[in-house]
């Protein structure tokens, strides 16, 4: 928005600083007018009916007046310039860090020092919010390099089978037909990913209330056959966990809680628990599963995108597109919640997720 020149702050503090002083000045010299007036004696009328001691008064203390006057406006002006400029230099090295970051400079920081006031505070939260955007621009980048490199994996298989079917006319069209068609799934199923994980980080969805035991019920009830054919034993406990949010999302989150907890588990004899409870003012769901053990340090990078065991990455058809916990992540951070995920000593994982709970 364009808008006209004006003065600048620093004008107009010196200018106010100014303005005081002489209002000061001026009701100083009225009292010290005042005083003179009652002990100076009027017993005689001169010239015009004046007194001749208050007519000498009158041109002794009126220069004198003026050129405390003035002395004062130059004084406040030059003094309020000085201090105005004193005092707003913290709003230069702010405004600088300001111009840097909206021409895409994000990793400068004011840092500044001294004691903290109200400059201090704001160039704190300047530089906080500084170290947010550069984190979530970085978090992005990773994110588009990431998406890009696996939409590129389905499309460049797709376009080596149709070149093979193309050179090689006796090649069995039945089994490149099939292979095309898993590729295909999972770029489709790649891309649903990506476009959910955009929905929720808008949070641009419908909140209704929403029971989470009903919620955990039917993800186990889609996931009971993945289950029965792994041989993994899952239970749903708890009851009543009520929230507002949207259904759909919810549901989402649950079911890539427990998928994640059937396909990452124990060859044999595995186990699945999920429970919902309300607990004070949230409503809790905990999925927990047995599995090979966790690395402590591995488990805080689990809700990053893309991230994925390897040895299913490729081989799996239910290992996901790397995007479950990341999608579980934005769905419970759009909702007001939080996640936590904390390796289990026998092995497996522990999620908890904490929503703000209905009455």
């Amino acid at each position: 928005m364009r808008r006209p020149p004006g003065l600048s702050a620093r004008m107009k503090l010196a200018l106010s600083y100014a303005g005081f002083l002489a209002v000061a000045g001026a009701l100083l010299l009225s009292v010290v007018w005042v005083y003179l007036l009652r002990y100076v004696p009027n017993t005689s009328r001169g010239l015009l009916g004046i007194s001749p001691n208050r007519y000498l008064l009158v041109h002794t203390f009126a220069p004198a007046a003026a050129v405390a006057m003035a002395f004062l406006l130059v004084f406040g002006l030059v003094g309020g310039w000085l201090l105005a400029g004193r005092m707003l230099a913290p709003l230069t090295s702010i405004t600088a860090a300001a111009r840097r970051a909206g021409n895409g400079s994000l990793s400068h920081r004011i840092g500044m020092e001294g004691r903290r006031d109200e400059f201090r505070e704001l160039s704190d939260a300047f530089d906080t919010m500084l170290e947010r955007l550069e984190s979530h621009v970085a978090e992005q980048r990773r994110f588009a390099a990431n998406a890009s490199h696996e939409l590129r994996t389905p499309l460049a298989i797709s376009q080596t089978l149709l070149d093979v079917a193309r050179e090689d006319p006796t090649r069995n069209r039945d089994e490149v037909l099939a292979r095309l068609r898993v590729v295909n799934t999972r770029a489709i199923g790649l891309t649903e990913a990506l476009l959910l994980l955009s929905r929720s980080d808008r949070g641009t969805f419908g909140r209704e209330d929403v029971d989470l035991s009903l919620v955990a019920e039917d993800a186990a009830e889609t996931l009971l056959h993945l289950a029965e054919r792994r041989g993994i034993k899952l239970d749903v406990t708890g009851g009543t966990a009520r929230t507002r949010g949207s259904a759909e999302l919810l549901l989402r989150m649950v079911t890539n809680l427990v998928q994640n907890a059937i396909v990452h588990n124990l060859p044999v004899g595995g186990t699945v628990t999920v429970h919902t409870e309300a607990r004070g003012d949230a409503s809790v769901v905990r999925v927990e599963n047995t599995g090979q053990p966790l690395p402590p340090e591995l488990v805080p990078t689990l809700v990053e995108p893309f991230r994925r065991g390897a040895e299913r990455a490729r081989t799996d058809e239910h290992a996901g597109v790397g995007l479950g916990l990341a999608i579980v992540h934005s769905v419970v951070r759009a909702h007001d919640g939080t996640l936590d995920l904390v390796a289990r000593p026998a092995g497996g994982l522990l999620v908890t997720v904490r929503l703000p709970g209905l009455p």
